[in-house]
């Protein structure tokens, strides 16, 4: 019997895939369990719906994430911070403050998706990577000055 994975099986299959399985597995196991539905045509031609869908949505991802990466190549964000000796920080600047910068100059970007090799702990000019997807990175200025 043929039937369509949705969920993944151990030694069946992933979730979306067309499996051939036994009429007892199927019945017993497989249906009851909710992990699969028989291949009918209209299970398929939902299933192929389904896949068209997922596709449109990471291609529309993507293009969304390069998009955003075009204004934020050209973004400088300045941030200002109390300032020791030497040029030091009083504490280190992290993502969330970048992130709150950015989202003043009108390009909003999530704090899990900016990435601090280092913290930021002195004045000066910084390049931050941001994450958009995983096919996608840019690059942020950075400026850190001292509080007057």
């Amino acid at each position: 019997m043929k039937v369509i994975l949705l969920k993944d099986v151990k030694g069946s299959g992933k979730t979306g895939d067309i499996v051939n399985v036994s009429d007892g597995y199927a019945t017993n196991y497989l249906f009851r369990q909710g992990l699969a539905q028989p291949a009918t045509a209209q299970n398929l031609s939902a299933l192929e719906a389904k896949r068209a869908s997922e596709l449109y949505k990471k291609e529309v991802a993507l293009k969304d994430a390069k998009e955003l990466a075009a204004k934020l190549g050209a973004v400088t964000v300045e941030l200002t911070a109390s300032v020791g000796a030497n040029g030091k920080l009083f504490g280190a600047l992290s993502s969330q403050s970048i992130a709150d910068a950015l989202e003043k100059t009108g390009v909003p970007v999530d704090k899990k998706k900016i990435v601090l090799d280092q913290p930021i702990k002195q004045v000066g000019n910084y390049r931050v990577t941001v994450r958009l997807h995983p096919e996608v990175t840019a690059t942020v200025n950075v400026n850190v000055s001292a509080k007057k």
